[in-house]
């Protein structure tokens, strides 16, 4: 079976086709670097679904600093029940989400929001994130923009169990306990790994 088939299922011509935007729009407005043409793939999309089980089941998902899209596109296509806000504050990269938007034709379930995450005053289920900032600094943004019950996924690699150490002082002012979940990479051999954010219970 395909890979995009096998990992996607209804959303492979969907993915196909962000790819396709990745490799060409993407490259050519600066959203990522002319290299990553030949790992759009396995470094950015199945790297980007490959912790979408710690997201609850029809959940609100925001992702903090989108850029060109990653990880919220795929996951919206991946996980056809999640509602997801694309959150970017340069009027560049929020122009090129709304074209990709509109070109997958995921309107109904994907919203693009220029703003800083400092300054966006919605909640969701689930604040996710790639490549955006320190741990530190992400909590400090991400957490007021976590509903009641709601928690972070921020999508780190191998940095995660470090950068988990760097943010104990900003977690504990903040009332949050974290964790660091590995996870394996779909239709690959690798790993990745990310820091989970929750709010304690009880």
């Amino acid at each position: 079976m395909d890979a995009r088939a096998a990992v996607f299922g209804p959303g492979a011509e969907d993915i196909s086709r962000y790819v396709d935007i990745l490799a060409s729009r993407g490259i050519d407005w600066g959203l990522l670097g002319p290299r990553e043409g030949d790992r759009l793939w396995a470094r950015h999309v199945l790297n980007s679904v490959a912790c979408a089980d710690l997201l609850p089941e029809g959940a609100s998902v925001v992702d903090v600093g989108s850029g060109a899209g990653l990880p919220g596109i795929p996951l919206a296509i991946h996980r056809r029940d999640l509602r997801v806000v694309l959150l970017e504050s340069l009027l560049r990269r929020a122009r090129f989400l709304e074209q990709a938007v509109d070109d997958l034709g995921l309107q109904d379930r994907v919203a693009v929001v220029r703003a800083r995450a400092e300054d966006h005053g919605g909640r969701y289920d689930a604040v996710v994130s790639r490549a955006v900032a320190p741990l530190p600094r992400l909590v400090e943004w991400c957490a007021p923009l976590m509903a009641r019950g709601g928690r972070i996924v921020a999508l780190k690699g191998a940095s995660a169990i470090a950068e988990l150490a760097e943010a104990a002082p900003v977690l504990r002012r903040s009332g949050l306990v974290a964790r660091v979940v590995e996870r394996p990479v779909p239709e690959t051999d690798e790993v990745t790994w990310a820091v989970e954010v929750r709010r304690p219970t009880g």
